[in-house]
């Protein structure tokens, strides 16, 4: 059987060397049958969600919010919010999870305060693929918390080397001056 994974961080291993996926951190925000779905969440764009829309000459709100590359596999816009009124399946506390145009506009239009963010892409793994992914060491795991979600006292940038760090070394270690080598030290 395998192990629920939704509400769960991946972070990327040094040994991950995948461009799509080389230091990422990815939340999954859902799991059944026919795999998992991720975004990651490290992977800002140089667009922001209202340049991204202007090509579907929609009538959509000025969104000047960034928008995400959450993975390499197409798809729906995808958010990440906090704002219960709206719809959407809560991933963790205070995060939900939403690809419904209906929930997207809602925010868009009125985010009432709420953190959101928005996504391009998903990662995307079949039942059994993420579990060897795992075993092989591409990937070390974490509970998420909404601080890592909505990037509380971070940048982007610096998730993936302060979540490293935290997990495999101790928070005294730079993860960035470290070699890739580990025989080049």
């Amino acid at each position: 059987m395998t192990p629920r994974r939704t509400g769960q961080l991946l972070i990327a291993s040094r040994q991950l060397l995948d461009p799509n996926f080389a230091r990422s951190v990815v939340l999954i925000v859902q799991q059944d049958e026919g795999g998992v779905i991720g975004l990651i969440l490290n992977r800002p764009l140089e667009l922001s969600v209202a340049q991204a829309c202007e090509a579907s000459n929609e009538d959509v709100p000025e969104v000047h919010d960034a928008l995400c590359q959450g993975g390499p596999c197409p798809g729906p816009l995808m958010v990440l919010h906090s704002n219960e009124l709206v719809g959407g399946e809560s991933v963790v506390p205070g995060v939900r999870f939403t690809s419904e145009r209906e929930d997207i506009q809602s925010l868009m239009s009125d985010p009432a305060g709420a953190s959101v963010r928005y996504f391009a892409g998903y990662a995307g793994w079949s039942p059994s693929q993420l579990e060897s992914e795992i075993d092989e060491g591409a990937w070390l795991l974490a509970p998420a918390s909404r601080d890592e979600v909505f990037g509380a006292g971070d940048t982007l940038e610096a998730l993936w080397p302060r979540l490293t760090t935290k997990l495999t070394i101790g928070k005294w270690v730079d993860v960035e001056r470290m070699p890739e080598d580990p025989w080049v030290n």
